[in-house]
């Protein structure tokens, strides 16, 4: 398990008083079959943030990083009806990498989750025509392509991109401030 995951399964212990294995089983008792249907229930009857929600949610479906084989299949899975959506994933990562060599890069079922000290941003093929960069900068007035983000979502901010010519400047300036944030 990464040091990221563990710190905040500590901290949902440490904020709520029920250890994550508990968690898992009021989820499993409610026979839920969604995830965002988890995350909602999480939300609305017990209070909690929705990070804390979805990492509840990927522990009791078993669809985090930690709970497949290879996380390289979970970015296969990721992109399969969406292969030309892999591309932009490609560059981005490169582009990404050279931020510093702190970066955490953890594939989960539908998004890879990328982290220094916490989570900066997502890459998210999220239809077969949008692909969300979600970043995490709390306070940033939106312009440009960066939108805001749903209150309490996983990030404060999203990019919709649907061509790999999208991934320029402005993008990548808008990751390395979310980067920087994050360390």
């Amino acid at each position: 398990m990464d040091k990221a995951t563990q710190t905040m399964i500590e901290n949902l212990y440490k904020n709520t008083g029920i250890p994550l294995e508990k968690w898992i089983v009021i989820v499993n008792k409610e026979n839920i079959p969604k995830h965002g249907e988890i995350i909602k229930f999480l939300k609305e009857k017990h209070g909690l943030s929705h990070g804390f929600a979805n990492l509840i949610a990927l522990k009791a479906r078993g669809t985090d990083a930690a709970s497949a084989d290879k996380p390289d299949d979970l970015i296969i899975k990721q992109y399969q009806d969406k292969e030309h959506f892999k591309p932009i994933y490609d560059k981005l990562i490169s582009e990404i990498e050279v931020f510093g060599n702190d970066i955490e890069i953890a594939p989960k079922n539908n998004y890879v989750s990328l982290r220094r000290k916490k989570q900066f941003a997502i890459l998210n093929p999220a239809t077969k025509t949008r692909f969300e960069i979600g970043v995490n900068l709390k306070g940033q007035e939106p312009k440009g392509k960066l939108k805001a983000e749903k209150p309490n979502s996983m990030c404060s901010h999203k990019i919709n991109i649907a061509d790999i010519k999208d991934v320029d400047k402005e993008v990548l300036e808008w990751i390395k401030t979310a980067y920087d944030n994050a360390g």
